[in-house]
């Protein structure tokens, strides 16, 4: 096969050739565009799911569609050493600039609000060589915004916003991925201003994108949050949509798999949508022609686990210290020791649906679960596992447990 005609794209939040598996969420969220540009109530939407099944670029497509619908979009990668103020200001600025407001005057009062709001991240008192100055070519405007106070500023700098997008009768949406990372002052604020737009009947909404435990942060900061927002759960493709993942690319190339390849594929990928484009890459490398064939899938395996094991999972193991490590092979062991068989752990654990318990993990140490907090909490932080409940973790990261296991 051509490499240079091979269409599959396995890149971090790059869009696929085909978006398959999530028409669904794409048609829901035009139903809340158009409710909220006609000032029905609606909420704000939180996607969450495992690393690798397509979150980023569900989001990225959810924009696109709110772009075409003329709204004012804007976009932010949480980060947890990073405050909300930066990256939020010049989301809302990109945002502005997008709904293309005829009325300069209003347009830039409300360039001088984002931009009052973006100079609060320094103190009052800061130098002018430790202020950050965002790109607005206009006068802050002073005393809206700017208290300091994230969650009064944040209401009032959505409110501004919201009100220019009703004067067009269209909309303004922030997409937030990694949501799960900013900070309990940020996520506390954020979700007042969504109450506070939300009531007021602004069309501003947010859509944010995580991992499992989003809700729970969320729920912990304002137990009004689980009203608030509403959540869909991002998972592995089912079977139908896999095999389109993988044929409507191959098709519009003039190529085909046979049905015992496409069985082939699923079973190595589990419909996560990253391990999809992967192997699908492999594959058609190695193919010698069409259709493909389980054969070319068997020959190409160990290529595409080895690429994986280097850029997916290699990449995320590298950042956790020995101790760290040695923390992510017990959870693995626990695994294996909480399932009947390998087929089980495939199945369920591993591939994402469940956890074990912190205990088990303490236990296969030979350690005390107090003294193994430390590196728990790190690996949390670093986004490696997450905890979806009390005494209870599990990789963020699809297939991990078996690559660990593999590692020896």
């Amino acid at each position: 096969m051509d490499p240079i005609r091979n269409p599959y794209a396995p890149g971090a939040g790059q869009r696929p050739p085909e978006l398959a598996g999530r028409d669904q969420e794409l048609a829901a969220f035009d139903v809340v565009l158009e409710r909220v540009a006609r000032g029905r109530p609606e909420r704000s939407l939180i996607l969450t799911g495992l690393r690798g099944v397509g979150k980023t670029v569900l989001l990225n497509a959810l924009r696109s569609a709110a772009v075409r619908r003329h709204w004012g979009t804007g976009k932010l990668e949480a980060r947890p050493d990073q405050p909300l103020r930066r990256p939020l200001s010049s989301a809302l600025h990109q945002a502005v600039r997008e709904l293309g407001h005829p009325q300069s005057e209003s347009v830039d009062h409300v360039l001088g609000v984002v931009k009052a709001f973006a100079e609060r991240s320094a103190a009052p008192d800061a130098k002018l060589r430790d202020r950050w100055h965002p790109g607005i070519d206009v006068p802050a405007v002073r005393g809206r915004a700017d208290s300091g106070d994230i969650e009064i500023d944040l209401v009032e700098l959505l409110s501004d916003v919201g009100g220019l997008a009703a004067d067009l009768g269209t909309g303004v949406a922030v997409f937030i991925d990694e949501m799960q990372d900013l900070g309990p002052d940020d996520v506390s604020a954020l979700c007042a201003a969504c109450h506070e737009i939300s009531q007021s009947g602004l069309p501003v909404i947010v859509v944010g994108a995580g991992l499992p435990h989003l809700p729970a942060v969320l729920a912990a900061s304002k137990s009004y949050s689980e009203r608030l927002f509403r959540y869909q759960r991002i998972d592995r493709l089912a079977r139908e949509a896999a095999d389109r993942a993988l044929a409507a690319p191959a098709k519009e190339e003039d190529a085909s798999y046979d049905d015992e390849a496409l069985a082939a594929m699923y079973a190595a990928t589990g419909g996560y949508p990253y391990f999809i484009q992967a192997y699908g890459k492999a594959v058609w490398d190695v193919a010698p022609r069409a259709p493909i064939t389980a054969a070319d899938v068997a020959v190409a395996a160990p290529e595409a686990e080895a690429e994986l094991a280097v850029g997916f999972f290699g990449s995320r193991f590298e950042r956790a210290t020995p101790g760290e490590r040695e923390y992510l092979r017990a959870m693995a062991d626990a695994a294996v020791a909480s399932t009947a068989s390998d087929d089980d752990l495939d199945a369920g654990w591993d591939m994402g649906g469940g956890s074990v318990p912190t205990a088990a993990v303490a236990a296969a140490l030979g350690k005390k679960p107090q003294s193994l907090s430390p590196a728990r909490d790190a690996l949390l932080k670093k986004g490696l596992i997450y905890s979806g409940e009390r005494g209870r973790i599990a990789f963020t990261v699809p297939h991990f447990g078996k690559y660990l296991l593999n590692q020896g």
